[in-house]
């Protein structure tokens, strides 16, 4: 009795473990710049249509030119795992070690920068589009970082429409994002059920909107026009600097120190929640890797200690507060925690980044780890984002979920 107790217990708890969404691993401190590039995408989150080839890359900060080996594999909608096989969303083999690398030219860093190129002469390429997972190891097959990566079908016209939140208690600091599907090229089986729309505002799957059904089906088109299921708060314009000529104080740079390295100390940013919206274009969370005179930027753009400053208030002395942004996923991790100075009164740390054009925000993190995106930025329903909607479909009796559908648009013609 005891042993079929046990053994049931077992298999539940693998049941279990098996539905759990699959996180990404962020990487270790030597590896540095991921990033993913398709035909529509750079640097940023990588949604990439179905047959173009995607390229991978990232820089070793060890100049061990170790070797790197990485694997692919397939999820479901919600980032749980798929029950297909590798032969059924993959043709080729994976495990395969990244050949592509080149060793920095003139940085003081010294640094490998590798790219991975599919398909290529072993992964011939992905059959299928949904969610994929790339898990990058090194040569005692240790997990080094995963990262996500979306592939899309264009079966169906994605419409994206921004206006001002309906809720009267909020209308000044959330946006709401209505959607169209048309499917021409597709027909939706019960949509009700087997069709899910995605939101993503500026590239962070942390505050991603997922499982959004259609709201009405009028013949082969698929309605959105909630209100609070598809509203986002605003937030605020992100920070940025520019450092492409290392040697030089401008963009948002205050003076220029020269050590080991670089040393780029950035104005001491404020608190901006109690301030009055001012519009500043931003590249929504994104950076591009780029410095001057220099006509190949991925081994001859430097690596640079750069130091943020926050002047803080009462109202987040007693957090953690965190600097992120698309050049570390979104992650919060303690290389990009600030600490707090009181003799200042301000947060501060520093990062190491490789030149070129960042943005960045600050959040706060409660002591249940719970993330306040925008306590420090405001949020404000006049703030330029940009919005990507993914369209899931999984027909009835199929076996996983297909992206028939993509969009991205902006919220600066956004209206009532």
């Amino acid at each position: 009795m005891k042993n079929s107790l046990l053994l049931l217990i077992i298999f539940c708890l693998n049941i279990s473990l098996s539905l759990a969404q699959t996180q990404e691993t962020p990487p270790p401190e030597y590896i540095k710049t991921i990033q993913f590039k398709g035909a529509s995408t750079d640097n940023q989150l990588p949604i990439i249509r179905l047959g173009d080839p995607i390229t991978i890359e990232f820089d070793a900060l060890n100049g061990n030119e170790e070797d790197f080996y990485y694997k692919i594999k397939y999820y479901n909608r919600d980032w749980t795992p798929s029950v297909l096989i590798q032969t059924e969303y993959m043709d080729g083999l994976d495990n395969q070690r990244i050949r592509e690398y080149e060793n920095s030219f003139n940085t003081y860093q010294i640094f490998s920068h590798y790219k991975l190129t599919i398909p290529n002469d072993q992964t011939k390429g992905l059959k299928v589009s949904g969610n994929y997972m790339l898990f990058i190891y090194n040569s005692d097959n240790e997990l080094m970082f995963s990262q996500k990566f979306m592939i899309y079908e264009n079966l169906a016209d994605v419409g994206i429409v921004l206006k001002r939140a309906r809720d009267l208690s909020n209308i000044q600091e959330k946006q709401r994002v209505e959607i169209l599907v048309v499917s021409n090229r597709i027909q939706f089986n019960n949509p009700t059920q087997t069709v899910n729309a995605v939101i993503i505002q500026n590239n962070n799957l942390n505050t991603a909107i997922t499982d959004v059904k259609p709201q009405y089906v009028l013949g082969n088109q698929l309605v959105y026009k909630y209100d609070s299921e598809t509203s986002f708060w605003g937030g605020n314009e992100y920070f940025f600097f520019e450092n492409k000529d290392i040697r030089g104080a401008n963009n948002n740079i205050q003076f220029v120190d020269l050590q080991d390295l670089y040393h780029n100390y950035l104005f001491t940013n404020s608190i901006r929640a109690n301030q009055i919206y001012t519009y500043n274009p931003d590249i929504n969370g994104n950076y591009v890797i780029n410095n001057m005179d220099a006509s190949d930027p991925s081994i001859e753009a430097d690596y640079v200690w750069v130091h943020f400053s926050l002047a803080a208030d009462e109202n987040i002395k007693n957090k953690d507060i965190y600097v992120y942004g698309t050049f570390n996923n979104f992650t919060i991790e303690e290389s990009t925690r600030l600490t707090y100075d009181a003799a200042k009164n301000i947060f501060k740390g520093s990062l190491l980044l490789k030149q070129g054009f960042y943005n960045y925000k600050y959040v706060a993190v409660d002591s249940n780890g719970t993330i306040n995106e925008n306590l420090i930025s405001g949020n404000f329903w006049q703030t330029e984002n940009s919005y990507k909607v993914l369209v899931y479909y999984r027909d009835l009796g199929a076996r996983y979920d297909r992206i028939v559908g993509a969009n991205e648009g902006t919220s600066v013609n956004i209206s009532d």
